[in-house]
Order: C-alpha cells, then sequence, then structure tokens
C-alpha cells in the first residue's frame, strides 16, 4: 500500500478549528454559532437531518461560502474571519462532491491530475500514479469514467481530491449515489484510502450507520447547532440530549420519576440509571437492544409485530397501559403476534432532565 506524504502528516495538532460559525439566508438561521475542532489524521462526520446545516458548515470550511460570524482556521491559518475569506483553491481543501463531478470526457488519469499543473511533468505523473496505486486503480488509469462503476468512480474522486496533498479532505454526501448493496463496501474501502494516506478528513451525511462506522468522532447537528461531539461509543450510550438520543441509533423515550439518586420508575418498572439523577421527572432512553423478552403468559406486554432481518429481528411490543416498546432479538423466530412476553432490562438506563432538548 502507498502511503502518501500529507503536508504535516505526523504533527498531531488541530487541522480544523471553526469557532462561532453564523450563516444567514434572509431571515432562516442556517447555522447557529458551531464550534468544531478536528485533529490532524483523524475523521470527522457531521451527522444530522436534511436542513440542519452540515452541507452549509462544510461549504464554509472549503470557502464556497463565507461565514456571516465566528472564524475557520485551517493548519493554524486564519482562511475565514471577520476581515479574512481565503478562496477555495488556496485553502489546502480537497473536495468530494455528492455527484463525484468528474469530468466525463478526460481518462481516470487526467482527472487526477487536474489540481496538478503547478508541478513539472514528471513529477506530476508519478503523483498520479502514486494516488491512483493508494486507491487501487493504477491499471485504469487510461478508462474513461464513464467505463467504471459507481464503487470506481468514487474512488477515482477521492484519488483526485488527495492528489494535491491537502491539508484537510472534505466528502458531501460521498455514498448516497450509490446501492445498499455497495455503499458499506465502498465506504470501508474510503475509510481504508484515508487511513492509508493519513489524510485528515470531514464527511457530511444524514445516515447514522455510515458516520458510526466511518469516524473516529461524530458531531451531531440539529437546526443549525451541533448537540454532542463525541466517539460513536460515547454518542450511542450516553447521549448528551434527547435528541442525539433519537437520531443516533433506535430509541423508545420514556416518562420517569425519580425514586433516589440512581433509580427512576416507568411504565416498564423501577429502573437503574447510568448516571445520578437530580430532577424529579425525566425522560428514560430505552435502547431496544437492551431489553430481553421471554414468552410468558403471566408478562407484562404483549407482542403487536415482528420486523424480521435475517441477522436479527425487531419485535415491536405494548405494555399493559398502553406504551409502545421496542425489542432487538436474534435470529430465531419463536414469538409471534399477540404472544404475552415478559420484558427484563440489561443495564442501567441514560434519562434526561427538563431543558436537554
Amino acid at each position: 500500500m502507498v502511503t502518501l506524504d500529507l503536508p504535516n502528516a505526523t504533527t498531531r495538532t488541530s487541522a480544523l478549528a471553526c469557532r462561532g460559525l453564523v450563516k444567514r439566508y434572509g431571515t432562516t438561521l442556517a447555522v447557529d454559532g458551531v464550534d468544531l475542532e478536528v485533529e490532524r489524521g483523524s475523521l470527522t462526520a457531521l451527522l444530522g437531518p436534511s436542513g440542519c446545516g452540515k452541507t452549509t458548515v462544510l461549504r464554509m470550511i472549503a470557502g464556497l461560502l463565507a461565514p456571516d460570524e465566528g472564524a475557520i482556521t485551517i493548519d493554524g491559518r486564519e482562511v475565514a474571519g471577520p476581515r479574512t475569506h481565503v478562496p477555495p483553491e488556496k485553502r489546502a481543501v480537497g473536495l468530494v462532491f455528492q455527484d463525484y463531478a468528474l469530468f466525463p470526457h478526460l481518462s481516470v488519469a487526467r482527472n487526477v491530475a487536474f489540481g496538478l499543473g503547478h508541478l513539472p511533468r514528471r513529477e506530476r505523473r508519478d503523483r498520479v500514479g502514486d494516488v491512483l496505486d493508494l486507491v487501487g486503480l493504477g491499471d485504469l488509469h487510461r478508462r474513461l469514467p464513464t467505463a467504471l462503476s459507481g464503487g470506481q468512480q468514487q474512488r477515482v474522486a477521492l484519488a483526485r481530491a488527495l492528489a494535491p496533498s491537502p491539508e484537510l479532505v472534505l466528502l458531501d454526501e460521498p455514498f448516497s449515489g450509490l446501492d445498499a448493496a455497495l455503499r458499506a463496501t465502498v465506504r470501508e474501502e474510503v475509510r481504508s484510502i484515508l487511513r492509508a494516506a493519513d489524510a485528515t478528513a470531514v464527511v457530511v451525511t444524514h445516515d447514522q450507520e455510515e458516520a458510526l462506522s466511518l469516524a473516529d468522532r461524530v458531531a451531531v447537528m440539529d437546526r443549525g447547532r451541533i448537540h454532542q461531539l463525541a466517539d460513536p461509543q460515547t454518542l450511542y450510550t450516553r447521549p448528551a440530549t434527547r435528541f442525539v438520543a433519537g437520531f443516533v441509533g433506535e430509541a423508545d423515550i420514556l416518562p420517569a420519576e425519580r425514586v433516589d439518586s440512581y433509580l427512576v420508575d416507568t411504565p416498564l418498572g423501577r429502573l437503574p440509571t447510568m448516571e445520578a439523577v437530580a430532577a424529579e421527572h425525566v425522560a428514560a432512553v430505552i435502547r431496544p437492544e437492551s431489553l430481553q423478552v421471554t414468552a410468558d403468559l403471566a408478562g407484562s406486554a404483549t407482542v403487536t409485530g415482528i420486523e424480521y432481518f435475517g441477522h436479527d429481528q425487531l419485535v415491536h411490543l405494548r405494555l399493559d397501559d398502553g406504551t409502545q416498546l421496542r425489542a432487538r432479538r436474534g435470529p430465531i423466530l419463536d414469538l409471534q403476534r399477540s404472544d404475552r412476553v415478559r420484558i427484563d432490562l440489561i443495564g442501567p438506563i441514560v434519562t434526561f432532565g427538563p431543558g436537554t432538548a
């Protein structure tokens, strides 16, 4: 595997710092005070629903949009601020667009070489060869993009972004154009390529599975704000807000009343909590995989539906008081609709007090 010589690749300092970014479109506040720091050599995902502001943040980092307030620093150099706006081509940033934006009339090699006009011909040729070897397309350098598969086009776009040795690679919904069967494979290929290049990358996505499996850290956005920035495990097991809990993975939110510091009463019964509970009334987060369901005629719930996925199943449940829950189980179909079941909780739960949106 070829390792590319990216600038200062071994310096573990921040490659990107955004401070107080604000962007308005008329009366609409698209980005509302975003702070974001990305460590060199890491992969960060901006995750959120459509219209949350994540692509606007990416476009401001790239220089395609100017922030109304705040500042952006790339590799210690301010590129956007109250009195600064460095144009995109001078920011040392590589871009991978949603539709790849390859030139259909140019060969793979000429597409990759497009941003290397400043290099001598021999050095340019060597550089193109290095990045195409890195992405596994060295033997396809003469092909036109139209003769490539979607996954191969994705790798050409990534090679073109990496070729100028950028300080930062930005990817905007890079897998959305691929079918489901190909998406997971290409995602892993892209992750491996970025790792091999020791590249620093920020990827925008609305797909939670994509973000959790791809990134070192994930910034969850909604309504122009970052709710939480954390590694995938922390994000899933210790969400900072109700929005994060509901958006990242599956979760049912139940009302709960404090019993003591680490116990709450819920429709599911008395449950232990991960953190001390201060408020009298809180919301309890129940993950489907934390529920163990067993057939029991004297149980407190009824099976109302089953979604079968082969490797596992999602069982829909209704408690006697009408509360709806979901439970993840293995692939054996030993329950059916209308069965009575007992529900047991595995491990403590996360709770949110008033004011945690």
